[in-house]
């Protein structure tokens, strides 16, 4: 864990904001990403309010979201260990043509208005099935794109500030179409956001090819995944943070859709817009760690944000007005992501090697997978108490998990420091409990 104390640092390098750019083949990833991402969201956004549509259930609502989250939290240890023995180039091909089939057989079911909750629960399962395959391997695979490791905290926030974007584009564009066209357009354009990532994935050379795992059975993977994740608190700690603001911090975007229709009584065009403002502070987040030059103070960023994360979703129960809804939706989802995105930099700078795959997927778990608990308990809650009940529930939690993640703190980051020291991002000298200085990331030997 990061240093927060960088006093006695000396002037950082200046920070190369997209240096990951440079290489040509994170850039024909970036930008597919950037497409597809906002397909995807198109369609979680046009999910959620046709699922309300039909049968104005909040509960329902939370299983749609389940449904396409708990396929995370049992396999992405599966694709972990795939990411470490197999090629990552390959399974994520196969997994873009899984993924634009179900987007198309959705909008032709939705266009002969042959749907029904039901169905979006199976089909929400299937999104959630493949996501939970494609996720970690698309974290693994950052570092094959790159040829200098030193550029990958910027090919990390550059990717956060793609999926982000398209976070804030994907509903806007969705709230749109499902207001001018509906729901089977919406649906449709999301598969073919699948071609320029196909198209970029068969177009990119000379990628790096780490060393598999040889001859590594499934289970013992798996298994050796778990202790080295548990082996080592700063790991573990943060995960575990990160596991709960996922999901306490899932009931807002979870009953938003009745929040607009029911309290605030707006249509699909507010609740876009509500949705695409969370992506405003996630893209700021990004833009934000990708100035950062190194990962020193990172920690306390990370634990300032899940307080101002919980103190937000308070507030936004108290708001009235649509701006400012609107306003406290930016702040949290800048928060969000800051510790989303900020503890996958943390991750794969103190992670070894052989083991990235696998953190990944843990870290995919943390994220997503536990994710359904907090769509169902949302759900639950917005059920018999109301939706505002159900978002100062996930306030009060964030806040007493940040406060108990900065007492963790300062022991973490001296657990920590041996790690960072061996992976070149402190000095050897002297004792490994000072405080960091701002060192860059060690150069990768190409293979």
């Amino acid at each position: 864990m990061p240093s927060d104390d960088d006093s006695q640092s000396p002037p950082p390098e200046p920070s190369k904001v997209g240096s990951a750019l440079h290489n040509r083949n994170f850039r024909l990833f970036a930008s597919g990403q950037a497409i597809s991402q906002t397909g995807t969201w198109m369609q979680y956004t046009a999910m959620a309010w046709l699922t309300y549509e039909l049968g104005h259930s909040t509960f329902v609502l939370g299983l749609v979201a389940f449904a396409g989250q708990i396929p995370t939290f049992f396999l992405a240890p599966v694709a972990g260990v795939l990411s470490d023995r197999f090629n990552r180039r390959s399974a994520l091909l196969a997994l873009q043509y899984l993924a634009l089939l179900q987007a198309a057989m959705l909008s032709a079911l939705v266009w002969t208005r042959q749907i029904n909750q039901w169905e979006i629960i199976a089909f929400s399962l299937v999104l959630g099935i493949i996501n939970a395959f494609e996720v970690p391997l698309r974290h693994a695979f950052l570092v094959d794109m790159i040829d200098d490791r030193k550029e990958l905290p910027s090919a990390i926030a550059i990717n956060s500030s793609v999926v982000n974007g398209s976070r804030l584009i994907g509903p806007f564009v969705g709230g749109l179409l499902l207001a001018t066209l509906g729901e089977a357009f919406c649906f449709l354009v999301n598969a073919f956001t699948y071609v320029p990532v196909i198209i970029g994935l068969f177009m990119m050379r000379n990628l790096a090819s780490p060393a598999p795992t040889a001859n590594i059975e499934m289970r013992d993977g798996i298994r050796d995944g778990f202790r080295y994740v548990c082996g080592f608190p700063p790991i573990y700690a943060l995960l575990l943070f990160m596991c709960l603001v996922s999901v306490m911090g899932m009931q807002g975007s979870v009953v938003l859709p009745a929040v607009v229709e029911d309290l605030v009584h707006a249509g699909p065009d507010l609740y876009g817009a509500m949705t695409g403002a969370t992506g405003v502070g996630a893209i700021l987040a990004g833009v934000y760690l990708a100035y950062r030059s190194s990962i020193a103070g990172l920690g306390s960023r990370i634990v300032l944000a899940g307080v101002v994360y919980g103190g937000g979703m308070l507030l936004f129960t108290w708001a009235t007005a649509a701006w400012g809804m609107l306003a406290i939706l930016a702040v949290t989802g800048f928060s969000l992501m800051l510790i989303k995105a900020g503890g996958n930099i943390v991750l794969q700078t103190i992670v070894d090697e052989e083991m990235r795959g696998r953190v990944m997927s843990f870290y995919t778990m943390a994220v997503l997978g536990t994710a359904p608990a907090g769509s169902l308990i949302a759900g639950t809650i917005a059920q018999y108490y109301g939706p505002m009940a159900s978002i100062t529930v996930s306030g009060i939690c964030c806040l007493v998990g940040s406060v108990a993640f900065a007492w963790m703190l300062p022991n973490l980051q001296k657990l920590a420091a041996p790690k960072l020291e061996q992976n070149g991002m402190m000095p050897p000298l002297g004792d490994p409990l000072e405080s960091l200085t701002e060192q860059p990331l060690p150069q990768r030997e190409k293979q």
